[in-house]
């Protein structure tokens, strides 16, 4: 690897690739061709690596986007001429400026430099102007910590655009820590050294990735500790919520094989008295105003949290309580409130992309 170079082993390896795919012939090319032709090979790759690893995780987009054909459109010459029609651009020292500070950022930006040559914020306005333009009324960004202030910039961008205030809405996502129990995953930008999400997801699990990245808020750090991922106690948030799922089928399998029929809307529920059966009901309720809230908020993390309550709650109750008892009209009570407690976590677990085991 030339010194200057990005550092990463995985470079070597797609230059190995693109040679056994092309041919030892692609290198009589002139450097410039070389070049072009292994970073389109690389960009391929990569993306096709990116893809598989969201898809492994159970994120996949209607659309993706390319910098270079929203260029090759000439929108960020349109966003100019938006922009300037609009009385927001102005010329100085030979560099074309956007007035940001109309709309709150704290000092203009500079869309075109004084050699012609155009910004990074230039095709970033481009692009979300393109997203309103396919008729989109909101647009959810997010950005890693190092973007912060980027934020101000480009919500001024959209609002001199002509888009309402809260149209562009910016998530800024903390950084994850991977452990192994104590010990830090040790990872490097500077040497190339990193751990992908595909890899994440082989060892760990899609239900248990997905579910301990959403205990956090995303503004929040998380320690992800692989370890416990894929371990079966009570101390792994996704088991322990799962677990609850599973119990909860296996009382109403039980059931059935008791020949106790089924609970059903129209069971007289009086018998469930106790404070645990209270307890539980009082969280069912809370249920649909939980998913509004916490979609409105762009806050998944309600969801997690209400889901380790609501088995925490469910299994000290399992714990003091006998279901199926010799009282025909309090088994069925109880079997109703089993019931109803498996449909609300097999609902919140799928809403939050995690499977809802019947067995485990």
């Amino acid at each position: 690897m030339p010194e200057e170079a990005y550092p990463g082993e995985y470079l070597i390896e797609l230059a190995r690739e693109f040679l056994e795919t092309n041919g030892q012939e692609a290198l009589s090319a002139p450097e410039r061709e070389r070049r072009e032709r292994l970073g389109r090979f690389a960009v391929e790759r990569i993306l096709g690596w990116q893809r598989a690893a969201l898809e492994g995780y159970g994120v996949t987009f209607d659309n993706w986007f390319s910098e270079r054909a929203l260029r090759e459109r000439g929108e960020p010459e349109q966003v100019i001429e938006a922009l300037r029609a609009r009385g927001f651009l102005y010329e100085q020292e030979g560099a074309l400026w956007f007035r940001s500070t109309a709309f709150g950022d704290d000092k203009d930006r500079v869309l075109v430099k004084s050699d012609g040559e155009i910004t990074y914020f230039l095709p970033d306005i481009a692009y979300h102007q393109d997203k309103f333009a396919r008729g989109f009324e909101q647009v959810i960004d997010l950005w890693g910590p190092d973007h912060h202030g980027y934020v101000a910039r480009m919500q001024a961008a959209m609002q001199a655009l002509g888009h309402p205030p809260d149209a562009l809405r910016i998530l800024i996502v903390q950084l994850v820590r991977l452990m192994r129990g104590s010990e830090q995953v040790r990872m490097s930008k500077r040497t190339g050294q990193f751990v992908t999400m595909g890899e994440l997801v082989e060892e760990v699990g899609r239900d248990a990735a997905r579910f301990i990245f959403l205990t956090r808020r995303c503004d929040s750090p998380l320690d992800f500790d692989l370890e416990l991922a894929k371990s079966a106690s009570d101390e792994n948030p996704v088991y322990y919520v799962q677990y609850a799922h599973t119990r909860l089928c296996g009382i109403l399998r039980e059931a059935a094989k008791a020949d106790v029929v089924a609970p059903s809307p129209e069971d007289d529920l009086d018998p469930l008295e106790s404070p645990d059966e209270i307890g539980l009901i009082k969280q069912l309720a809370l249920y649909p105003e939980l998913v509004i809230g916490a979609a409105e908020a762009l806050e998944p993390h309600r969801l997690t949290a209400y889901l380790h309550d609501l088995a925490a709650r469910f299994h000290g109750y399992y714990t003091r309580h006998r279901i199926l008892s010799a009282d025909p009209a309090l088994t069925r009570a109880r079997l109703a409130l089993v019931a109803a407690c498996r449909i609300v976590i097999g609902n919140a677990l799928g809403v939050l992309g995690v499977s809802a085991p019947d067995r485990m």
